[in-house]
């Protein structure tokens, strides 16, 4: 998948933008606040429907309008497609492929296969186990429709189970019957979730593995373990109903699938309390890079791949390492952000016989 014109009306910072790619590498360079990764933003908008950085579509209008419109055109083996999601405020977003609307705008999910690096994802190591659950629903999603539709059914079903829990609260009532009507849905969606995440993480490991022991040139052992209630030698059902006290009290759900995480490990110590900082960083690059092999390998298609800021993270020899892949044709197409024109320009001369450098101070 290659994307080969974006334009942008009101869209964060833009008023109106319109850049065309080069199939390969694409350097988005220019000072801090320019826009460099709101440009990146608004790809992975076209991909996954929603920012990355703010999910909260209403604030992703530019300040002073009321819509938004991003439209990018791509080439697809030999077939060329045109996405465009746009937003009006008091109204819902909407999305569009090649003319025709979707009803629902996860139908689109998996359509354009993308991976982000950016420095936010720091909280995938430092953060709570939602960002990690995240992250692994995002992987697991751009594949498998099966998965998303129990996904979207399970959180909604937990919204309704919570919205009870605190009406029985709130009217000081209980009723039994009700509440087992969303443990049965839970249940059962809980399983094919449980399921098809115990099988992606039996997956992926390997494939982390050897990405780490790339990126960090070291031979230190890693792990990623999948932790779920489901592991239990009880049944979910009796684990829901021995934690039924529990929840009425915080009139919360707090067991079931929406409670997993993921562990990360090196030489079997918590990467988070005791990796150093070159070792968080290498483990986070590496779960990214591992996550393109794998949306690769299993469906096909390389993945756009965006970097921004990527210079925080790795060094310019770790930079000049990709950049080389990207050349190489192991990975397709690659949008790097940098404040430093220069830098950017001679890390990516090194490597690539073709690229744009494009400064978003002479596009604005």
């Amino acid at each position: 998948m290659i994307l080969k014109k974006l334009s942008l009306i009101n869209y964060k910072n833009f008023d109106q933008i319109s850049i065309e790619f080069d199939s390969k590498i694409n350097c988005f360079v220019g000072k801090n606040g320019i826009g460099k990764t709101n440009i990146l933003d608004a790809i992975y908008h076209l991909a996954f429907g929603k920012s990355y950085f703010n999910p909260i579509t209403s604030q992703n209008v530019k300040h002073g309008e009321d819509f938004f419109m991003i439209e990018g055109d791509f080439e697809n083996g030999s077939k060329s497609e045109k996405v465009i999601t746009s937003f009006k405020k008091g109204q819902r977003k909407l999305m569009k492929r090649n003319g025709k609307d979707y009803e629902k705008i996860s139908e689109h999910i998996g359509t354009i296969p993308l991976v982000i690096i950016s420095p936010t994802d720091r909280d995938l190591i430092l953060e709570g186990s939602e960002t990690r659950r995240k992250f692994m629903d995002g992987v697991i999603s751009q594949g498998d429709k099966l998965y998303l539709d129990a996904l979207l059914k399970y959180n909604k079903v937990l919204s309704q189970r919570n919205a009870l829990l605190k009406y029985f609260a709130a009217n000081r009532t209980f009723d039994e019957t009700s509440l087992e009507v969303y443990d049965d849905q839970m249940i059962e969606l809980g399983q094919i979730i449980f399921q098809k995440r115990e099988k992606f993480i039996e997956e992926f490991k390997p494939i982390l593995q050897k990405r780490y022991e790339e990126i960090s040139n070291s031979r230190e052992k890693i792990s990623l373990t999948y932790r779920s209630q489901f592991n239990e030698e009880e049944s979910y059902k009796t684990i829901l109903k021995s934690g039924l006290k529990t929840d009425l009290q915080r009139q919360f759900s707090n067991f079931g699938t929406h409670k997993d995480d993921l562990i990360f490990k090196i030489q079997s110590h918590s990467v988070k309390k005791f990796g150093s900082q070159g070792q968080q960083k290498s483990y986070l690059i590496a779960l990214k890079f591992a996550q393109y092999d794998f949306l690769k390998s299993h469906y096909g298609v390389k993945p756009i791949l965006l970097l921004d800021d990527i210079f925080d993270k790795l060094d310019e020899d770790r930079v000049s390492q990709i950049v080389s892949m990207v050349t190489h044709a192991e990975l397709g197409q690659m949008c790097i952000s940098d404040t430093h024109p220069d830098r950017t320009e001679e890390v990516v001369k090194k490597n690539a016989n073709h690229y744009k450098m494009i400064n978003l101070e002479n596009e604005i």
